[in-house]
């Protein structure tokens, strides 16, 4: 991968989503009611405490916030998923502390003269949790897995730079076509449509991580309890109270296991950020989020700690909706919203405001930041929101307004954010818009069927490439859910994705980006990061801007 796609850590204040992004809970498997573990007692706790003062063990005390959504690599496909996911499995590639993909399960990487095959040799010292070897026909079966169309993977779309994977994943083509073999037990071979300088960034993602082909076959629910759960990472799944809570010991088996200092990892399960602090408070956890009502005096702690995390939250329209077929009237919206007071009064923790869909982090060939060089294309203009919205009107022939509805899912911060564009849209526009709260199950796959005129959403990227985030919004992607369709945009992502001089993709990215802000079927608010407490002592936590947590150099003294 070229020296230039890296992401750099910017060092912002940050709100820690809890998923990846509301566009990711797709395949979400109903909760397990079997436990593998009963949950503790006080007394419990008090005498596992006693015991890892008087034992010597180092057990770190985490928060997932809730249930992961799977642990079948294919389904778990955000954050509450890959952050488990990322330290009880491992793919042929791993994130190192520079947020770039290095050797991991494979120990060495050849690439073609064209760009088009990769050629990774597995580790002879990799081995799955439960002692098998992990070989080259594990990755076949998993990625054949999450491309199968049955297995209806959210996370299938990554791999269709692979040849005959979107094809199979589509229904069109044959799983026989996927251009990945398994020469011999420690080779897998990959042949890709086109040259991919994210390639190797790409499949560090939870996705493309392999399952002990031996142990699905017999077992397809073996990825559902800890009892029968197999991963080849650091560490190992040995506890699972469903809804509660899950814990992880250092696997013994894994190839880089020295390097582990962890014995064990503790993950509570609770989606309450002032309940989580207060835990912190009470030292049942080592790390919290901070709550936004008290982010500001905590800003100074020596317990805050930050990470970029790449990604934002933003607002949907339904381009088929009226009003907001209007290119005009959704510009007018668009520009209404002043990014910068609801990152100062409604969030308040710091993060930067989103004048462009593509986030802070991405360094071009010429050594220059994206986000700098395209500039703000989405910026608080009232008078011109006001002039757009009177051409809209005109245009469509309005005398009045459709009714504008505003929907969100449950939760605090969704509706405090929703409040503050309801009262601006009044301000600026004069137009009085409904609040609708949606629960959040419900509120992903209504979004999906295109059942509101303007909603909530938020993406953090799934590797580190500007594209990632550009080709939600071509023609028919499940990501788009706004039902806009663009041949202009449509034939830029395709460019992008095939073009191999890095200065003219450069160039195309940000075409794409301004093009995506000038027709406005999204408006922006915020990009993400992170912000978190740690206790002293607790060291060597990375915290991808991708999403995923890395607790393998991790150590608690």
């Amino acid at each position: 991968m070229k020296k230039w796609l890296i992401f750099l850590v910017v060092g912002m204040l940050a709100l820690f989503l809890a998923a990846c992004t509301a566009n990711k809970d797709a395949g979400k498997e109903p909760a397990d009611t079997n436990t593998d573990s009963a949950t503790p007692s006080d007394e419990e706790k008090d005498d596992e405490a006693a015991g890892e003062a008087t034992s010597g063990e180092k057990i770190l005390y985490l928060n997932n916030g809730e249930e992961p959504t799977s642990f079948d690599p294919s389904i778990g496909f955000n954050a509450v998923s890959w952050s488990p996911l990322n330290n009880i499995m491992e793919g042929l590639t791993r994130l190192d502390e520079n947020h770039q993909a290095v050797e991991a399960t494979a120990e060495k990487i050849d690439v073609s003269d064209d760009g088009l095959t990769y050629t990774f040799t597995i580790r002879d010292s990799a081995k799955w949790s439960n002692g098998d070897p992990v070989v080259a026909g594990d990755f076949v079966y998993a990625w054949k897995h999450m491309l199968d169309p049955e297995t209806a993977s959210p996370a299938a779309f990554l791999a269709y730079f692979i040849e005959g994977a979107e094809a199979y994943n589509n229904g069109e083509g044959s799983a026989d076509d996927i251009a990945i073999e398994a020469p011999d037990e420690k080779t897998f071979v990959v042949k890709l449509t086109s040259p991919n300088e994210a390639f190797l960034n790409i499949i560090t993602n939870p996705s493309f991580f392999p399952i002990n082909e031996k142990v699905a076959s017999a077992d397809p629910s073996w990825h559902t309890n800890a009892a029968t759960f197999v991963g080849n990472g650091p560490f190992k799944l040995t506890a699972w109270d469903h809804d509660v809570s899950f814990e992880f010991e250092k696997n013994e088996h894994y190839w880089d296991a020295d390097a582990v200092k962890l014995d064990k990892v503790h993950w509570a399960m609770v989606n309450d950020t002032t309940t989580e602090y207060q835990m912190y408070q009470s030292d049942e956890l080592d790390v919290s989020g901070v709550p936004a009502e008290i982010a500001e005096q905590l800003k100074d702690s020596d317990e805050l700690r930050v990470d970029d995390e790449a990604g934002l939250y933003f607002y949907r329209f339904n381009t088929s909706m009226e009003p907001f077929t209007n290119k005009k009237i959704r510009r007018a919206f668009g520009l209404a919203v002043n990014q910068e007071e609801i990152v100062e009064y409604v969030t308040k923790n710091g993060e930067k405001p989103a004048h462009g869909f593509v986030t802070y982090g991405f360094i071009g060939p010429d050594g220059k930041e994206f986000r700098d060089t395209v500039g703000d294309l989405v910026s608080y203009n009232p008078d011109e929101a006001k002039k757009l919205l009177e051409e809209g009107m005109k245009e469509e022939g309005y005398t009045e307004l459709p009714k504008v509805t505003i929907t969100y899912s449950t939760s605090e911060s969704h509706q405090n954010i929703a409040i503050a564009l309801q009262s601006k849209f009044k301000e600026v526009l004069g137009v009085d818009v409904e609040l609708q709260n949606v629960e959040a199950g419900v509120f992903l796959s209504e979004q999906k069927e295109f059942k509101y005129q303007m909603s909530r959403s938020s993406f953090l990227h799934d590797y580190a490439d500007p594209v990632n985030a550009l080709e939600s919004f071509i023609t028919d992607s499940s990501m788009n859910r706004t039902t806009w369709s663009n041949a202009e945009y449509d034939k830029l992502i395709a460019d992008i994705k095939n073009e191999t001089d890095e200065n003219k993709r450069w160039e195309l990215l940000q075409e794409a980006d301004r093009l995506l802000m000038e027709e406005m079927p999204v408006f922006p608010l915020y990009f993400y990061n992170q912000t978190t407490l740690e206790k002293p002592g607790v060291t060597g936590i990375l915290r991808h801007p991708v999403g995923y947590v890395d607790l393998k150099y991790a150590d608690k003294n």
